[in-house]
């Protein structure tokens, strides 16, 4: 018998594959709890996109893509 192992870490962020294992308005109100400023639009993602998404995050935040990136992993 093979046996995988998902590792969301290792996986992130295809954010598709996101959503499917994590309630995104959960993950999106605890973003909104660290970070008050953030607005539904700030947080909107588009298919496709998830590059240009990270690098607007990162600007409003004022932390790199890889800061951005790793902080959505520990929500």
């Amino acid at each position: 018998m093979e046996y995988h192992y998902y590792n969301r870490r290792d996986d992130l962020f295809d954010m598709q594959e996101l959503r499917t294992h994590v309630n995104w308005n959960e993950l999106k109100n605890k973003a909104r709890q660290q970070y008050a400023h953030l607005t539904n639009e700030d947080l909107e993602y588009s298919s496709g996109r998830q590059e240009e998404w990270f690098k607007r995050l990162s600007t409003k935040l004022g932390r790199s893509v890889d800061d951005v990136k790793d902080w959505f992993r520990h929500l």
